[in-house]
């Protein structure tokens, strides 16, 4: 049986965190799906299609990893494409009780299903997509965060 797990976020945009918590994921796991959730609540800076490109060129070479979108439950997603685990990395301790709840939550409607935590490298652990976002609108250097798949100077509103 496959061990396939998937990534979920919005990655608006995706960053070297990102990258990172993939890479090592991939020690772990037969098969990635980078997970694109789709909210129409929550306003993102950068559309789908270019979100999903943009993970694309970062794995292009890396067949391990493929990239979907998804909207609705985590926990049902990976039920329709036989994920049995949810890889989520972990920054902060603020990261770990917010990802603790919604593991427990999963594990309840699903317990077939688990949350695997790994820890970001600390050169990462300040940096998120919200502030990444904060640089691109008010012009600060973000480069540093993203990967060179990442062209956010097309994209910048």
């Amino acid at each position: 049986m496959t061990k396939r797990a998937i990534f979920p976020g919005t990655f608006d945009p995706f960053t070297n965190g990102h990258l990172d918590i993939v890479r090592k994921g991939l020690d772990l796991f037969d098969e990635i799906v980078i997970a694109i959730g789709v909210n129409a609540l929550k306003k993102t800076m950068f559309d789908l299609e270019t979100r999903k490109r943009w993970i694309e060129e970062c794995f292009s070479t890396e067949p391990k990893v493929k990239v979907d979108s998804y909207s609705g439950l985590t926990i049902n997603y990976c039920d329709q494409i036989d994920a049995r685990f949810i890889l989520r990395g972990l920054r902060t301790i603020a990261d770990f009780e917010y990802e603790k709840q919604i593991a427990m939550v999963n594990s309840d409607l699903n317990p077939s299903i688990q949350s695997i935590f790994v820890l970001s490298e600390q050169k990462y652990t300040a940096v998120s997509s919200t502030v990444i976002r904060d640089l691109i609108v008010h012009g600060g250097d973000y480069t540093q965060y993203l990967p060179d798949a990442v062209k956010v100077e097309q994209a910048r509103p």
